[in-house]
């Protein structure tokens, strides 16, 4: 009983990120930005980030279009890294992206992805794994382009 209760608040919390998304909209003054398409649903991010002159995520904003599991994705994801350096959110990204693959974390690296680690339970849905997925890995490579604009399909390694 207590893991359908699990469960349960798992679901509302992803229905609330997505129907109350955090961070949906463009920001002025975004430094990196990464758009992101997932051919197979249909699912698109822009994600804008501003970093400051210290490392630090100062601002977020994504918008596009998906479904529920991408845009609570994208909405907790923006609430989990404002204000993190950029070391810190490319260790977030990696953490949820092995959780989708099956590598397991403590729940001590899990509470590092804040309400985000509740769309782990997902990843016992391989069909809806992309969706959740898509704003990380969004993340990931407006970080790693260091600031360049850039639009790609999301590649799986399945």
């Amino acid at each position: 009983m207590a893991l359908s209760k699990l469960n349960n608040l798992y679901r509302a919390v992803i229905l609330d990120a997505a129907q109350n998304p955090h961070h949906k909209g463009e920001i002025k003054g975004a430094t990196n930005k990464m758009t992101l398409h997932n051919p197979t649903c249909g699912d698109t991010v822009n994600l804008q980030l501003k970093v400051d002159s210290g490392g630090k995520i100062a601002d977020v904003g994504f918008t596009g279009d998906g479904c529920t599991i991408s845009q609570a994705s994208a909405s907790m994801m923006s609430d989990a890294v404002l204000g993190k350096s950029r070391e810190e959110a490319l260790e977030m990204a990696k953490i949820f992206s092995d959780e989708a693959i099956g590598k397991k974390h403590s729940a001590d690296e899990l509470a590092k992805l804040g309400d985000a680690q509740a769309l782990t339970s997902i990843m016992q849905f391989p069909a809806r794994i992309k969706c959740a997925t898509l704003s990380w890995w969004a993340l990931t490579r407006a970080l790693e382009k260091d600031g360049s604009d850039d639009s790609a399909s999301s590649q799986t390694k399945e």
